[in-house]
């Protein structure tokens, strides 16, 4: 089969197209035929060598985080799904990816796609996800009523988490430049913030339960973020690499959120989705020999939403 593996760390030039040995489902294990798989900006850093601390992978590495595609094969003791079985999962950060004809995936990580988007596109949906979701409820504790500020909500984990905040009944304030400020406005913000005219810090002058950062801010602007969160609220940041801070003296709790797999979650969610109160947006669909290429237009800034990467068997 086709993957695209890296044998050293590096620059987006050491990722390469090559042929490789199918693989076979161990104990508790399912083998997916992929579809498609996402790209996510934690696979550069993964491929750069900058998070062999939280994520240690094996050298030659295969990314792709999300996976979306059929069953193929069942190891022993799998129960639950069959061959022929549209799956949808997040896969183990530190293991083999799914950029690449067929992946392995731990049994209890997948959950069954949604029916009513392209199987492709489902790739979109796993790690950006699980990540609004763990952030507001999670971590958050978000409840109806309640007023969130989402920071950075033009990308792909801020339309999700938008999205997510108004279900769940919140007045929900997101950033965003003007260049994605419609689409933010569609996905069910109360408010709109053009940061790129703006402070946050000016612009909202009511406190909020909850803010969720989701941009790569300076220390002194994460902190400002915090001070807008009322007494005994949270700050919810996802840059990991840049601590939340904590107000103890008013309560405020600052939350560094690391996302993980969770199906049942990802099952809730692809509920959502089918019944139309969450939609999947993807921004484009490159095939899989061309990995590299995007790799590198994300190191230049130049990838927009999100982008699902499709097998040429596929």
């Amino acid at each position: 089969m086709k993957a695209v593996r890296f044998h050293e760390y590096g620059n987006p030039e050491v990722l390469r197209y090559e042929e490789v040995a199918v693989p076979v489902p161990g104990a508790g294990q399912v083998r997916v035929r992929v579809a498609a798989t996402s790209f996510n900006s934690v696979d550069g850093n993964i491929r750069g060598g900058f998070m062999r601390g939280p994520i240690p992978v094996a050298l030659p590495h295969t990314p792709g985080l999300d996976v979306a595609g059929v069953v193929d094969a069942l190891g022993a003791g799998v129960d639950g799904f069959a061959v022929g079985d549209r799956v949808v999962g997040f896969l183990p950060m530190d293991k083999t990816g799914a950029a690449a004809e067929y992946v392995i995936a731990p049994a209890e990580v997948l959950t069954a796609a949604p029916t009513n988007v392209p199987l492709a596109d489902a790739a979109a949906l796993p790690l950006v996800g699980l990540t609004a979701y763990q952030a507001l409820f999670d971590h958050g504790k978000l409840t109806a009523g309640q007023r969130v500020l989402v920071n950075g909500a033009g990308g792909a984990v801020g339309g999700y988490a938008v999205q997510l905040a108004k279900r769940a009944g919140a007045h929900v304030i997101a950033t965003a430049s003007p260049r994605s400020a419609d689409a933010v406005k569609s996905a069910g913000a109360d408010e709109v913030l053009d940061h790129t005219a703006t402070s946050v810090t000016d612009a909202v002058t009511e406190p909020v339960d909850l803010a969720l950062n989701l941009a790569p801010v300076a220390p002194e602007q994460l902190a400002a973020l915090g001070a807008l969160v009322r007494p005994g609220g949270a700050l919810v940041n996802t840059t990991v690499w840049m601590p939340a801070p904590s107000d103890e003296d008013r309560g405020v709790r600052g939350i560094d959120l690391f996302v993980r797999s969770d199906a049942g979650q990802l099952a809730t969610l692809v509920a959502l989705v089918e019944s139309g109160e969450l939609r999947v947006e993807v921004a484009e669909r490159v095939p899989l020999p061309e990995l590299p290429a995007l790799h590198a237009r994300a190191a230049e800034g130049s990838v927009r939403g999100k982008v699902v990467l499709v097998p040429s068997a596929a």
